[in-house]
């Protein structure tokens, strides 16, 4: 009986103590700052979203054509300087310089109904509402705000591919909601519409539309917990007769309702279809409990973001953990709960093994992001790479930029490559995989666009075969061959490993050493003239969004081979300072090269690994200055608190590297070169269960540099740690100096 008695003391203790623990748990997403790079280019998603859910449910605003790039700062939906919201759609992008999606607008309403966007300052004139950035609030996993003009109170969460809206009307003249299938923004325009009233409180449709991805499919249901009691269809402007269906190319419905209560509402959305997206709804969100929900949300992004403990001052832990949000942005789930989901050839495939994504934004990506996953997410790099294999096998190819089951072919060279080879050598790609890998890796190496049938036969590419960008692509190419040349020495297939080793040393081809840069060569081996290396406009130029200056480092897979073109350390080293101290004017060029120090331009990822390249020339601490003044120069806790567009989290990913003191300079061969650390302490919680902290002595404003570094307790002389040791676990320590160690790794040996 004592046994017994002490026993239940026990448990009843342990539950308590577990609550408590619970309780106790660290708040991580209080340091994050929704609004940072939400103005100016850097383009990001702001409303309710969970990580790489499918889901981004946020407001839609006016694009204000006045502005010189035509709305291009709206390519979210969503700039911090708009006052105004035209309706909440459920999908967006996030830092990207081409804008698409803003699916399926709801609109809470009252008084007169209008049936078509507002125009810019001219909100009596159509649907959408004033709003004040005083009576708006937006935290990871939540976006509240009031309509002003309607006097409605509107408040968003969400669940992977649900959407839960929650509209309190205060005023109730003719309250009603407006669902518009026609609404668009930026480059995309619906095709076909459909919406169905189920029954009193459910409506089920579709929206297909062309844009950046050239044939997108949302299927969608809705589910209120408030009667509808009238909905009237329109295509366009026209009534639709008919009784409870409409389909046609701009679909909107007028739903007349009583808000006795506030009326909340679920959208499941599917690639596939209706009957999917309600099981969505009824897997993910069963409850109408919308406070359960938001709860649910916040806690998906408390776990992620607590897999970095990172320790500083506040503000920078805000600028660390709004980055580390935003590195979990995309890519996003493509999958069904009951495993289907829709291929690039338009077939419905089901695989209840993984998860199915999309939104692969690799040009950027590639670089940080995806090898960040590396270390953080285990299984949803499998899941990343698993997607990309799924891709080759229906469109015959690795993607290239995919979104919503469309390869856009955006940006340059064969950025999937870099991503596959780095899990196939990370042991992130399963067995019976491993040579379907390697046949998507030869496969897409092997094709034969934008100049690519010239590296087939390792010669370089003819500017007369491609008049723009051919530097840019033939770069780009090499470092996606030596992923190649990677996986195939992985995989003991001498043959063609010596085949890619050739490849990824064609960059030298295009080495001017005339004028020390690399250059467009025409087809009887001349290079182009006249040559000017700060030329940066978009027209004939050898570049793809930079000049020569910026595209002279673009050889993470072969730095040692770089800095032989150029005649050794210290020549290397004298150019990068040339480079980086030079004046920051650019002429006629795209709005993405910004960032600058000098003519280095942060806001573009061909730069990104820049100011680790010393570390390999022997002057590490060249490069802790580099890094340290592009992050608390271009990283802010403000709405224009980045420095270009985020590239659905690249630039994000960057500086999360960055802040703790090491990158993926390249991202192929697991090594992660030393920098300047802006922390006290960052644990990585790693998905083994084991930890891996970093930690800083002696670090402060002014001391910027590693003076010397430990491993757990001994002596570690390089400037650069592996992915196998950071997944072992243990402790790195960083000794902090005000002056440059000029000897610390300067010795080849110890070099990355």
């Amino acid at each position: 009986m004592k046994w017994i008695f002490r026993t239940t003391i026990t448990i009843a203790f342990s539950i308590i103590a577990s609550s408590a623990a619970k309780a106790q748990e660290p708040s991580y997403i209080q340091y994050v700052n929704p609004y940072i790079g939400s103005a100016d280019h850097g383009h990001v998603f702001v409303g309710a979203n969970v990580p790489n859910g499918l889901v981004q449910l946020g407001p839609s605003q006016i694009a204000q054509t006045w502005d010189r790039f035509n709305g291009w700062d709206w390519c979210s939906g969503y700039n911090y300087i708009s006052e105004e919201i035209l309706g909440f759609t459920h999908t967006h992008l996030s830092g990207t310089g081409i804008g698409d999606l803003n699916d399926i607008l709801i609109l809470p309403a009252n008084g007169s109904p209008h049936l078509h966007p507002a125009p810019f300052n001219q909100m009596d004139k159509g649907y959408g509402s004033k709003i004040s950035k005083a009576n708006e609030k937006v935290e990871a996993g939540y976006y509240k705000v009031l309509l002003e003009d309607y006097d409605i109170l509107a408040e968003l969460t969400a669940s992977e591919r649900v959407g839960y809206h929650k509209y309190t009307f205060n005023k109730k003249d003719n309250p009603h909601l407006l669902i518009d299938l026609g609404f668009r923004m930026n480059w995309d325009t619906p095709t076909d519409t459909y919406l169905k009233w189920v029954d009193d409180h459910t409506i089920i449709g579709y929206r297909f539309s062309k844009g950046w991805a050239n044939d997108q499919k949302v299927y969608f249901a809705i589910k209120s917990n408030t009667k509808f009691d009238n909905i009237d269809f329109y295509n366009d402007s026209t009534a639709v007769k008919g009784y409870r269906v409409a389909q046609g190319k701009s679909i909107k419905a007028i739903v007349t309702l009583n808000p006795a209560k506030p009326v909340e509402l679920k959208v499941g959305l599917s690639p596939v279809s209706t009957t999917n997206a309600l099981q969505n709804i009824e897997a993910e969100i069963p409850d109408w409990d919308f406070a359960k929900a938001t709860q649910k949300a916040q806690k998906k992004w408390n776990d992620v973001l607590k897999k970095i403990d990172f320790q500083a001052d506040d503000n920078t832990k805000t600028i660390f953990y709004t980055a580390l949000y935003h590195s979990y942005f995309a890519p996003t789930l493509f999958s069904d709960v009951n495993g289907d989901y829709m291929g690039t050839d338009k077939q419905v495939y089901n695989d209840k093994t993984h998860q199915q994504y999309t939104v692969f934004s690799l040009w950027d990506t590639y670089r940080a992001l995806h090898p960040l996953m590396t270390i953080l997410e285990e299984q949803k790099s499998k899941n990343f790479v698993k997607s990309m294999l799924n891709i080759y096998q229906q469109q015959g190819k690795l993607p290239v930029w995919h979104l919503w089951a469309n390869e856009t072919n955006t940006m340059v060279g064969l950025p999937a490559i870099p991503v596959v080879a780095d899990a196939m050598l990370k042991g992130l790609i399963d067995k019976q995989d491993l040579e379907l890998a390697y046949e998507a890796i030869k496969t897409t190496a092997m094709g034969y666009e934008h100049g690519l049938d010239f590296v087939t036969k390792l010669t370089y590419i003819p500017i007369e075969n491609m008049s723009n960008e051919s530097v840019a692509w033939a770069l780009e190419y090499a470092i996606a061959d030596f992923g190649a040349y990677q996986a195939a020495k992985f995989l003991n297939k001498q043959e063609d490993a010596a085949y890619f080793e050739k490849r990824y040393k064609l960059y030298k081809h295009y080495y001017d050493a005339e004028v020390g840069h690399f250059v467009g060569r025409h087809a009887n081996g001349t290079f182009r003239r006249p040559f000017d290396p700060f030329y940066a406009e978009h027209r004939n130029n050898d570049y793809c969004e930079g000049n020569a200056w910026q595209y002279t480092w673009l050889v993470p897979q072969d730095v040692q081979g770089l800095i032989d073109l150029m005649g050794g350390d210290r020549k290397f080293v004298e150019k990068l300072d040339e480079f980086i101290n030079l004046p920051e004017q650019l002429d006629n060029a795209s709005p993405d090269i910004s960032g600058m120090i000098g003519q280095y331009a942060q806001g573009n990822e061909p730069n990104h690994h820049v100011p680790y390249l010393y570390a390999y020339a022997g002057a590490p601490w060249k490069g802790a200055e580099l890094v340290h003044k592009t992050m608390t120069k271009y990283f802010t806790n403000d709405p224009a608190g980045l420095c270009g567009n985020d590239d659905v989290g690249q630039m994000s990913a960057w500086y999360v590297f960055s802040a703790v003191g090491i990158y993926p300079a390249n991202p192929m061969d697991g090594k992660y070169v030393f920098g300047s650390p802006l922390m006290q302490q960052a644990t990585f919680n790693l998905p083994n269960g084991k930890t891996f902290s970093i930690k800083t002595k002696n670090n402060g404003p002014k001391n910027i540099y590693i003076n010397k570094v430990k491993l757990n307790g001994k002596n570690y002389p390089y400037s650069y740690i592996t992915h196998e040791l950071i997944m072992q676990g243990g402790e790195l320590e960083f000794e902090m100096s005000a002056k440059p160690n000029k000897k610390f790794a300067a010795d080849k040996t110890f070099r990355p």
